[in-house]
């Protein structure tokens, strides 16, 4: 079978290296940390991230990222949106047309708006990357609750590969080619969240997330339509199912570090107690300069900005959000 070579020895890169093990596949995996590497290894756990789930035998944890990548076909980015651009630059010399790359992280380069897959293929050319997407927690991943995600890609036909690749009774892959929808409506997502969270944190109730939600699903489809992406996508796994999942699960960092946001914290103290990355963060700083400069009207995103870079109280967000301009619906 296929080799496999996973970067990120997060809470998904471990998940799916899991998953992909049961399926028989061989797996090597590689994080910074390196009592990450000792501890899959020798304890076959990842304490850090997923503790109280075992790691089947074939997943090997490496010490360096070439030694993880040697000889895979397939190789695995399992690391935050904004460090993309310096993983896939230290691959080059390392990877060639025929290796099949796949990309997990959900966001958009905060500088440069670029979308990940974009950032990628500048870094290497030719690679057309596979990005896979949905409302998947890495929690019920590891433990075969059944999860549905989406693949795309510009080369469709590397995405179905990856479809075949990661498919089982329990982890179900769709394919779309719309690129541009996919990773548009799983970067905008982790916005929703964190504002959903800051309600939860706030006290308010299901009328409240309710309406976030479906507010906040309007802002991903209309910036997402103006970026290119189309409508349907935004309806599917990784715009609506992607959004309901972050917005209510109790896996959900962007989510958890909102609820602490509402109930008083400092940005930067919610995302030290997290403990992990929190994506919607710089999410919502590079759409929020994106939607300035393309003149794209997302109030949550506006008043979570706000919230979180101009020290804007969460409840006086609230008011500002209520007492916007009245208007039609559509």
């Amino acid at each position: 079978m296929d080799k496999i070579g996973i970067i990120g020895g997060g809470s998904f890169g471990t998940a799916i290296s899991i998953l992909l093990a049961k399926k028989g596949y061989d797996i090597n995996i590689y994080d910074k940390n390196l009592e990450v590497i000792k501890d899959i290894n020798n304890n076959r756990v990842n304490s850090r991230y997923l503790p109280t789930i075992n790691i089947p035998s074939q997943v090997i944890g490496k010490f360096s990222q070439e030694e993880t990548i040697k000889d895979c076909k397939y190789i695995v980015l399992a690391v935050p949106s904004q460090v993309v651009r310096y993983v896939a630059k230290s691959l080059k010399g390392y990877v060639n047309k025929d290796i099949i790359l796949i990309s997990i992280a959900k966001g958009i380069e905060e500088n440069s708006f670029k979308r990940l897959s974009v950032v990628i293929e500048e870094e290497l050319p030719g690679i057309n990357p596979v990005i896979l997407s949905g409302p998947s927690h890495a929690e019920e991943v590891a433990i075969d609750i059944p999860t549905a995600v989406v693949v795309s890609s510009l080369d469709m036909n590397k995405a179905k590969l990856v479809q075949d690749l990661f498919m089982t009774s329990k982890f179900r892959v769709y394919t779309n080619p719309d690129i541009i929808g996919i990773e548009i409506g799983g970067a905008v997502k982790n916005i929703i969240a964190l504002a959903a969270g800051i309600s939860d944190g706030i006290g308010y109730g299901d009328n409240s997330k309710a309406a976030l939600l479906t507010r906040g699903m309007n802002e991903i489809t209309r910036i997402g339509i103006k970026l290119g992406g189309l409508k349907e996508t935004f309806a599917g796994l990784t715009g609506m199912g992607d959004l309901i999942v972050t917005c209510t699960s109790i896996h959900s960092r962007n989510r958890r570090a909102g609820m602490l946001i509402g109930q008083g914290a400092k940005t930067d103290e919610a995302i030290s107690k997290v403990g992990m990355i929190v994506e919607g963060i710089s999410a919502c700083k590079a759409f929020y300069h994106l939607k300035e400069q393309m003149s794209v009207y997302m109030p949550i995103t506006d008043t979570l900005y706000k919230i979180l870079f101009e020290n804007l109280k969460a409840t006086e967000a609230v008011d500002e959000l209520m007492l916007k301009d009245k208007k039609n619906e559509n």
